[in-house]
């Protein structure tokens, strides 16, 4: 699928921290190197404790400061770019859709025509709900790229649904992997102190993996303007990626 070189670009990520921490740097190298207008915003209502010290992107020095502020503040300021964050956990559709909607941008200094930015939804959260959540309104977007990276201690998978002119192109995380949609877990600020201390086994190694991942299909959307990789999965204990190519067809205009 191929996408335009021109246009402003609009990235929302939810959640700063295993993964989302590891992305943040290079997300934001690469953004400083467009010759376009780029906007991040971070959204995680989770503070830094000192077991993310472990295996997370922060330092003793972020401990009790919330992680997206941390991560926007310390990236966007060292690349000259707009800082903007969320210190919240998104758990509302209708915010979270408002959040993706693609920005509008004058066609040029003399013109009336409006032109459509480029909007990208990175979900690195750690729990189905937030996961559903995406999913629906994915599926509700006219124009929208979703990418969703999810792991364990060895293994994990990032998945990029594709949306546009309101057809699904490239099916996202809850079409290639039915089972998150399913009622099995909640949001994060419906869990107990004692529940939302306790979470699934993940290293730091597979947590870097996830990111990488996340930065390559970022990095071929926005730089070389193509993708053909739909989801891809990958093992920390075998070191390597294993991708889900599409199928060649006939050329699509850029979006």
């Amino acid at each position: 699928m191929k996408f335009a070189l021109n246009k402003p670009v609009k990235i929302i990520m939810l959640g700063s921290g295993g993964t989302g921490g590891h992305i943040a740097p290079h997300l934001y190298r690469l953004l400083h190197s467009l010759e376009r207008y780029t906007k991040v915003i971070i959204c995680d209502g989770d503070i830094v404790e000192e077991k993310n010290l472990i295996r997370q992107n922060f330092i003793p020095a972020d401990l009790g400061r919330n992680k997206a502020q941390v991560l926007a503040e310390r990236y966007a300021s060292a690349f000259g770019l707009e800082i903007s964050y969320i210190p919240e956990f998104i758990e509302d559709e209708s915010r979270l859709a408002k959040l993706v909607k693609p920005d509008t941008f004058p066609a040029g200094p003399y013109s009336s025509q409006s032109i459509e930015g480029l909007s990208i939804l990175i979900g690195c959260v750690d729990n189905n709900r937030s996961r559903q959540l995406c999913h629906h309104v994915f599926k509700s977007a006219q124009n929208l790229i979703y990418i969703d990276s999810g792991n364990g201690e060895y293994t994990g998978q990032v998945v990029c649904g594709i949306r546009r002119g309101g057809r699904t192109y490239y099916k996202p995380i809850g079409e290639v992997y039915p089972d998150v949609l399913l009622e099995t877990d909640r949001f994060p600020t419906q869990l107990s102190c004692a529940e939302a201390a306790v979470s699934d086994p993940q290293s730091i190694v597979a947590n870097i993996m996830a990111s990488t991942a996340v930065v390559s299909y970022l990095y071929n959307i926005l730089v070389l303007g193509s993708i053909e990789i739909r989801s891809v999965t990958f093992s920390t204990k075998n070191i390597n990626f294993k991708p889900v190519i599409t199928q060649k067809r006939s050329k699509k205009k850029a979006a």
